[in-house]
């Protein structure tokens, strides 16, 4: 029996789930199990996963029901004492997994053990840092705030937590993540790596459509966050939902610059100003934001990018 069972949800995942495959097999811990959860690909995913000799890989295909699915699929087939998920497109550190290991081993009270994320582009490389957010022990208040665990490639959860608090919610994507971490905060301590274990990589698809529907999933989530808080928690809800559309805004005019996502960065950064209008007294921050907001709305999309990218030049040199 594996210790690990490490899930994988894949569709159409070609030009990446080699390099993710890999990162999982650079493991300095290796007593697991790999299942990735063939979701409908139409690509050559499943063609290059059977290029990859290792016995601790199994692939199981079914019909396209998106990630939340993919991942409750693979809890089904689990048999580790530990679960671990991956995005077909994210990387690991050769670490990982056992430093996170050895951190659920030294705290038997934690029951989720997590790590620092950084940010890579398409090609692999480098793009910012994570928050780098260091939380232990009961952290229900501080995820609720921020979700500082960041992605589902992040954690390592013992695997009885998910006959208390359930599966993942195939109804709230893309925020089922931060929903199931909130589920599991409240019931168990965390414990925190504090290393860069994760390589989250961006991709240039946003769109107001995925921002609106994030939204309002990432609402859903924090309704039913704040209806289960004592009332201490509740008091910090505004803090909430500033965070989150903080948090909308830079997802919107993080990736290729359209009106579309211009659009959606001014509405989302309004309802961040109104949950926090001390921001209009950080007059750079203030202009930095709505150049980039008013360049992709006004501009056409490549000369919106030029504009964007000599500001972030000039931001990084002074």
């Amino acid at each position: 029996m594996p210790l690990v069972s490490i899930i994988i949800p894949v569709y159409n995942g070609e030009k990446t789930i080699r390099e993710t495959i890999k990162s999982v097999l650079q493991q300095t811990f290796t007593d697991f199990e790999v299942i990735v959860i063939n979701d409908g690909s139409t690509d050559a995913t499943l063609d290059i996963l059977s290029q990859i000799k290792d016995s601790r890989l199994q692939t199981f295909s079914y019909a396209n029901a998106r990630q939340a699915a993919s991942r409750n699929r693979g809890l089904e087939r689990a048999k580790g004492k530990y679960i671990a998920f991956l995005d077909a497109d994210d990387l690991w550190t050769e670490d990982k997994l056992e430093l996170q290991i050895k951190a659920l081993q030294s705290n038997p009270e934690a029951a989720f053990a997590y790590s620092w994320t950084d940010y890579i582009d398409e090609r692999g490389h480098f793009l910012h840092s994570g928050r780098h957010i260091t939380k232990n022990g009961n952290v229900y208040a501080d995820l609720i705030v921020n979700n500082f665990v960041e992605n589902g490639s992040n954690p390592l959860i013992r695997r009885e937590v998910f006959d208390r608090v359930g599966t993942f919610d195939e109804a709230l994507p893309p925020a089922e993540d931060w929903d199931m971490w909130l589920r599991i905060a409240a019931c168990y301590p965390f414990v925190a790596v504090p290393a860069v274990q994760v390589l989250y990589r961006v991709t240039a698809t946003s769109s107001s459509l995925n921002i609106s529907k994030q939204e309002r999933q990432c609402l859903t989530v924090l309704d039913r966050g704040f209806d289960r808080a004592s009332p201490e928690v509740r008091q910090l809800k505004p803090k909430s939902y500033a965070n989150l559309y903080k948090y909308l805004t830079w997802k919107a005019i993080e990736g290729y610059p359209s009106r579309q996502n211009g659009r959606a960065a001014a509405r989302c950064f309004y309802r961040y100003l109104q949950y926090n209008p001390a921001v209009l007294l950080s007059p750079k921050f203030m202009a930095s934001v709505l150049f980039k907001i008013v360049s992709a709305i006004v501009l056409p999309p490549k000369s919106a990018l030029i504009l964007i990218q000599m500001l972030k030049k000039y931001q990084k040199n002074r």
